[in-house]
């Protein structure tokens, strides 16, 4: 049924953090299938994460905007790029419509997809030679329902290790250092990323500057991070304004996505929320203190890497994860108090 020399598109139309935990279904095929070829498609500005990752052949990216005048002559220009590469297989690891119809037109011997119980449809049952079962909410990591789809070529790795990848470029590597060096930072020094892409998922900013100040006042280089999106930058600025000292810095909005891995990648441990900083530090195997509103933590944990997790349900009553209005400016993480994340960081440092 299946040749070694595969040629596979993997489609993952989400987020950064999305995106990421994709990187163990490439792997998957690569060990099971060494000839194969292996494409993702993804959504533009996502492709920073993947695209020096050796498994991938070439990293396809498609306008978000469906409402942008550049969007139809985008996805047009994309598909006819895609149907060059007469694809064998593929691979459509989320429930978005036009991924569906991808799959049902570019596939030569099969696609793959999951039976989701929203997507029983005609349309949607007819895109897909195979659809994989949906795991019951909230009880599998995943990286285990990208694994999942992996069913039907063979490939049974639902619950065995399967790691993230997350290449740095020597390049990221030397810019990071002289922003090291620009602020003297020669010892092991600990991150801290605050904020999120919805508020929803933030701690509070005096708790946030609570923890920091304990471990500056220890000796510990503290470098905040956020994206160079104003409001996140804005957060950061916030904690800044409440703690002192020499040992606290602030690369927030600095840095590329290379540049914070390759931050990571140096540091001892990293302290943040549900967010993708906080993949990637599982994906390059540091000690990572994540804390958690309402989010289901089953799915969304640290993925393959020693890490606490402070959930903000142990503190107090929270909404159901399904239940989110991520536009809200509330903070569900406000539960939380300071004591238990000193402990987690305190752990994971002298252990």
């Amino acid at each position: 049924m299946h040749s070694n020399r595969l040629n596979i598109l993997l489609i993952k139309l989400r987020h950064h953090g999305d995106v990421l935990l994709t990187t163990p279904v490439a792997r998957a095929l690569k060990e099971k299938f060494p000839t194969s070829q292996i494409d993702l498609l993804v959504y533009e500005g996502t492709e920073p994460l993947v695209k020096n990752d050796p498994d991938f052949r070439h990293i396809w990216c498609w306008n978000r905007d469906l409402r942008g005048w550049r969007s139809p002559w985008n996805h047009l220009r994309v598909f006819f790029q895609l149907r060059k590469q007469k694809y064998d297989w593929v691979l459509h690891l989320s429930d978005q419509m036009q991924g569906a119809l991808m799959a049902k037109l570019l596939a030569r011997q099969g696609s793959i997809g999951i039976d989701y119980p929203r997507r029983r449809d005609i349309f949607w049952r007819s895109c897909f030679t195979y659809l994989v079962s949906l795991f019951a909410s909230n009880t599998h990591h995943t990286v285990e329902q990208n694994l999942a789809l992996l069913g039907p070529l063979g490939i049974d790795l639902v619950g065995k290790q399967a790691c993230c990848r997350l290449e740095i470029v020597d390049e990221d590597r030397c810019v990071l250092q002289k922003y090291l060096q620009h602020h003297q930072i020669e010892k092991p020094y600990l991150v801290v990323h605050p904020a999120a892409r919805w508020v929803f998922k933030c701690w509070e900013d005096n708790r946030f500057a609570e923890v920091i100040q304990h471990f500056a006042r220890q000796g510990w280089p503290v470098i905040l991070t956020s994206s160079p999106e104003k409001e996140e930058v804005a957060l950061v600025d916030a904690i800044l304004k409440k703690v002192t000292g020499p040992n606290i810095i602030s690369l927030a909005g600095q840095l590329t996505l290379g540049q914070l891995a390759a931050l990571i990648e140096g540091s001892r441990l990293f302290l943040g929320v549900d967010s993708v900083p906080m993949h990637m530090a599982a994906a390059l195997k540091k000690d990572t203190v994540a804390l958690f509103g309402p989010t289901k933590i089953k799915e969304w944990h640290p993925w393959q890497t020693r890490y606490r997790l402070i959930d903000a349900r142990d503190y107090g009553s929270l909404l159901d994860p399904d239940a989110v209005n991520t536009g809200t400016r509330e903070r569900y993480l406000k539960n939380i108090p300071v004591a238990p994340v000193i402990a987690a960081v305190e752990e994971l440092l002298h252990s």
